[in-house]
């Protein structure tokens, strides 16, 4: 029975991870997200929430911090930078790695799968040159390549694009695993195979390694990592009743040299196993102020002063737990029940919302409708096997499609007529076979058979090639009649990103 009642005590959330789940909720708050297969696109996106948690997952309410700083450096020479680094330095100003700790949606599930019992791996010489590596991507795949290539007017979120299992699990995976999102997986390529290999490895290492991501991986943990010694909340040591018995580094599970260095993530394991009660959390007396016992005090008033701190202990737990219940709550109401930023009047020209249509796929294989892509950038470019300037740019938008088929979806539609040219199932076939563009028809009006449907309804009038940018919400944001280039191409999708 006693062994019972263990097991069922151990099975009690402790408090960090109490606070890593609200923290986890209020994130992820737009439950309907998840429910829709959608991407929320209210005004609360335009901040940083403080943890690695991906832009593009489906219940994320705010930004990635490391993802808007790549992006951010990406629009050199604009004010977006000085945002993104002054949320992110106060940030780690105030909290420094007790964001990593107790607030970051990821590392809670680094530490759910490092509960499954296996064999575990601990801290060595090799974990700690490991750990430098996070160092070495912050430097390399957030700061100079972003800015390599925002000098070429090319955005590129290295980290993000090729790395982030935050990413790939909670953007990506959440996306394609709702059926309203099926249309997605023909746009899958290698890339998005080389991120879901590198996730699986990463969930599989996070098992026998502790936090493997975090500590060896994270450019944000290492970032905030900077601030530990100077953050208002962290581990701090009080060196003269230091014994130096090492329990504090023994216990870690992460590779820290010295109390509270850039690698603690202030869980607190050393505060509960340090002899002399020398290790605490700096900032606590900012929530709960200590009573201070004078020297002399009779037990009478010894125990008096202890129920004080008690009692005020309780009403702070009280107060806290309120709190969170009514912030989560608020949270779930506003995200699901009030709508984002009003979309605008379906229209053909640019900041109007794009009207939709089903049309069908070549070679013959369903139809694809714009609204089923909402959430990514949609690409449509109107061409015909008769028109050589649109048989000449075509390869741009092959490119385009490979380059960016994790946040693109380019749509090339047919004429309805072939004006005696290759029809176009059978150019497709021939030239575009494993292209990850989607290749459709339009359709002739019911007033001219010449004259086709949704090319008309766009604003098309008898110029070839004509293509349209569409933002995440299916605003048209670029128009164009005329040949595109690739570099053309690449300038309108930054300008919506």
């Amino acid at each position: 029975m006693k062994k019972f009642f263990a097991k069922l005590k151990s099975l009690i959330p402790t408090k960090r991870r109490l606070i890593q789940l609200y923290a986890a909720l209020l994130t992820n708050a737009n439950v309907k997200g998840f429910i829709n297969g959608s991407i929320y696109q209210g005004a609360t996106k335009n901040a940083c929430v403080p943890g690695l948690n991906c832009y593009s997952c489906p219940g994320a309410v705010g930004a990635c911090p490391l993802g808007s700083l790549q992006n951010a450096l990406a629009a050199s020479g604009k004010r977006t930078p000085y945002y993104v680094f002054g949320i992110i330095i106060l940030y780690g100003i105030i909290l420094g790695r007790t964001i990593c700790g107790f607030l970051c949606p990821f590392g809670l599930i680094q530490d759910l799968l490092y509960k499954i019992k296996t064999p575990k791996l601990g801290k060595s010489r090799v974990t700690k040159v490991l750990s430098l590596l996070k160092y070495v991507l912050l430097v390399l795949l957030v700061v100079v390549f972003p800015l390599i290539y925002a000098l070429r007017d090319v955005p590129l979120p290295a980290f993000c694009k090729y790395i982030c299992p935050a990413g790939t699990l909670g953007g990506a995976i959440s996306l394609l695993s709702n059926s309203v999102n099926d249309g997605l997986f023909a746009m899958l390529g290698p890339l998005f195979t080389w991120k879901f290999v590198l996730l699986v490895i990463i969930v599989v290492a996070c098992i026998f390694i502790y936090r493997a991501f975090c500590r060896f991986l994270c450019p944000l943990g290492a970032l905030y990592g900077i601030f530990n010694k100077i953050s208002v909340l962290g581990i701090k040591l009080d060196r003269p009743k230091c014994i130096d018995c090492g329990k504090c580094i023994g216990t870690c599970k992460m590779d820290i040299t010295s109390v509270g260095d850039r690698e603690c993530i202030s869980c607190g394991d050393c505060v509960s196993v340090c002899p002399t009660q020398a290790i605490s959390y700096r900032g606590s007396k900012i929530i709960l102020p200590e009573n201070e016992i004078p020297s002399g005090a009779s037990e009478e008033e010894v125990a008096a002063i202890e129920k004080k701190r008690t009692k005020r202990v309780k009403i702070v737990k009280i107060v806290a737990a309120v709190l969170a219940v009514f912030i989560l709550a608020g949270a779930l109401v506003y995200f699901n029940f009030i709508d984002a930023k009003p979309l605008p009047d379906v229209g053909s020209d640019v900041g109007y919302s794009c009207p939709t249509d089903d049309l069908a796929l070549v070679p013959d294989s369903g139809s694809v409708n714009i609204e089923d892509y909402k959430g990514r950038i949609v690409v449509i470019n109107f061409w015909g096997t008769w028109c050589t300037p649109c048989v000449a740019e075509l390869p741009h938008f092959d490119e385009l499609a490979e380059a960016y088929a994790d946040e693109v979806t380019v749509i090339a539609v047919h004429s309805s007529n072939s004006f005696g040219n290759m029809p176009a199932d059978e150019y497709v076939e021939a030239y575009y076979k494993d292209s990850k563009i989607l290749f459709a028809m339009d359709t002739p009006s019911e007033d001219n058979a010449y004259v086709d449907a949704y090319y008309s309804a766009l604003g098309g009038t008898s110029t070839y090639p004509m293509t349209l940018i569409l933002d995440r919400d299916g605003v048209i944001s670029f128009k164009r009649e005329g040949s595109m280039t690739y570099a053309d191409l690449e300038a309108a999708i930054a300008e919506i990103k």
